[in-house]
């Protein structure tokens, strides 16, 4: 009997996002229309929540979140609330109280935001994240 060789493949899921993270004392909701009026923005409220799988495909967590499609330079922001019902969107940063998400950006400088966002009103603070320094940003997909 010839002897069976079994491979496992693996997939890792690539960052296609940069990553800023706002400290906020104020609620979603009027953070999210700072931001509009601040930088010209047009997020909106996903009916839905962002939701994080764990291995087997349950469901690990659900964030309610803000997004915003920029049709001609092709690029996506979603703003996340860090931590939900107890849980958190990236447990390694649980001083942050929300996470701005700009996916498929080949245009925007982010430090710039980053800038740009600590001198909006209720933005207490921002920062630029790699999310590669994140074990849990593998967690982290959009479509």
């Amino acid at each position: 009997m010839a002897k069976i060789t079994r491979h496992h493949l693996e997939f890792e899921n690539e960052i296609d996002y940069e990553l800023i993270g706002i400290c906020s004392h104020v609620g979603d909701y009027r953070l999210v229309w700072n931001l509009n009026e601040s930088l010209d923005l047009k997020l909106e409220k996903s009916p839905e929540l962002f939701v994080i799988t764990g291995k087997k495909g349950q469901a690990v967590s659900e964030h309610p979140f803000y997004v915003m499609h920029h049709e001609q330079e092709r690029w996506s922001l979603y703003l996340i609330k860090n931590k939900s019902e107890g849980k958190f969107l990236i447990p390694e940063k649980q001083q942050i109280d929300y996470f701005l998400f700009i996916c498929n950006n080949y245009t925007l400088e982010t430090d710039r935001w980053v800038e740009q966002l600590r001198e909006i009103p209720n933005v207490v603070a921002a920062y630029g994240f790699d999310p590669e320094d994140f074990a849990s940003a593998q967690q982290i997909v959009f479509e």
